[in-house]
C-alpha cells in the first residue's frame, strides 16, 4: 500500500480516478525542489515552487547580500521534507473536496465500506456486507 492511498481509502473507482488526476496536477517533485535550492536558492524560487511567497519576496530581498545564497544551499538539504509535506497537504486537500463533495450524492452507501451501492442491493459488491434496510430474507422485484 503507498502512502498516497490512504486518502483513497473510502473512494469509488471514479474517485480514485479523479483523485489521481488532481493530484498529478498539483503535486511537486523533490529533485525539482532540491535543484532549484541549489541554483536558484539565492533568488527564493524553491520556496515560490513550493507557494511560500512570503519567504520568496524574503529572499528577493536579500539577494545582493549573499545570506538568501547561503540560506538557499541549506534549503536543499530540507527541501525534500518539505515536499512531502507539501504533497500530502494537497492530496489531503483534495480528498476531502472529491469525498465531500459525494456527500451530496443520493447513492445508497454501504455501512460498512461506505461505498455507493444500488438502491435495491442486499449485499455490498464491494465488501459483501448486508446493505442498511434491506432484508436478506425478503423477494427482490425481477429486473
Amino acid at each position: 500500500m503507498q502512502p498516497i492511498d490512504i486518502y483513497t481509502a473510502n473512494m469509488t473507482d471514479h474517485q480514485r480516478a479523479w483523485f489521481y488526476a488532481e493530484y498529478e496536477h498539483a503535486r511537486r517533485d523533490e529533485v525539482i525542489g532540491v535543484l532549484f535550492a541549489i541554483f536558484l536558492g539565492c533568488f527564493g524560487i524553491h520556496h515560490f515552487y513550493l507557494r511560500r511567497n512570503g519567504l520568496g519576496i524574503l529572499y528577493l530581498l536579500l539577494c545582493w547580500t549573499g545570506i538568501s545564497t547561503i540560506l538557499g544551499f541549506i534549503d536543499a538539504f530540507f527541501t525534500p521534507g518539505r515536499v512531502r509535506r507539501y504533497n500530502a497537504e494537497q492530496a489531503a486537500y483534495i480528498s476531502t473536496q472529491i469525498l465531500g463533495s459525494a456527500a451530496y450524492s443520493t447513492a445508497p452507501r454501504c455501512p460498512s465500506c461506505g461505498r455507493a451501492v444500488e438502491p435495491n442491493a442486499i449485499f455490498c459488491p464491494h465488501c459483501g456486507a448486508t446493505t442498511a434496510g434491506s432484508d436478506p430474507f425478503r423477494p427482490q422485484p425481477a429486473i
